[in-house]
């Protein structure tokens, strides 16, 4: 993926390949220059789309490992190699990216360069560090649960990409309602277990 490239061609490209499995690691190098973006929104937004159970901790687990590395200001992305040797059925990759490419190709006709002062040095490490947080989440088997965690994800992979501050203010917002929403949800498990508590006979 040169730096002019588009990453709906990118995925395109990666689904049109004969191969019937493709390794994690093949999937990075496609990616170039732009990595860490492209990878945080490959891994994230498939999670947005109904998948065969299981899969949001398989891609969940790569974005546990590149997140932290974009708080610490790695220029390339690493992944171990047993992670980085993992298949994945390229029939699988073709229905998600399917969904994925015609979305990505309408958002790369509109986006541009805007709110830069969002990245850089110290922008691009905290997006680096919620996305961590919100990689944590994702990769717990919650029912609906990873829904916004994964849209934040990839708006702020999109705001990486593109380099454009409307996304990462998206992520941002996405992010604040995900902690709300895991907040409220929590309080009602909490609560629950007082009433099953109080109503449970144990004298």
């Amino acid at each position: 993926m040169e730096e002019n490239d588009r990453l709906s061609e990118v995925l395109q490209t990666i689904c049109d390949r004969p191969e019937p499995r493709v390794s994690i690691g093949e999937i990075m190098d496609e990616f170039g220059p732009r990595a860490f973006g492209a990878a945080l929104l490959v891994f994230s937004a498939p999670n947005l789309l109904p998948l065969p159970p299981g899969s949001s901790t398989v891609l969940g687990a790569p974005l546990v490992l590149l997140s932290p590395q974009v708080a610490l200001g790695a220029e390339h992305p690493w992944l171990p190699r047993r992670m980085s040797d993992q298949n994945l059925r390229r029939t699988d990759l073709r229905g998600a990216f399917g969904k994925l490419i015609p979305m990505l190709e309408k958002i790369e006709h509109v986006s541009r360069p805007r709110l830069e002062f969002l990245f850089g040095p110290v922008g691009d490490r905290v997006i680096g560090a919620v996305c961590t947080a919100l990689a944590l989440i994702l990769i717990i088997p919650i029912p609906l649960g990873n829904l916004l965690p994964a849209a934040a994800v990839s708006a702020f992979a999109l705001g990486l990409i593109q380099r454009d501050g409307v996304f990462a203010l998206a992520g941002y917002l996405l992010t604040a309602i995900s902690v709300c929403v895991l907040i409220l949800g929590a309080s009602v498990v909490v609560a629950s277990l007082r009433h099953i508590a109080e109503l449970w006979p144990w004298s």
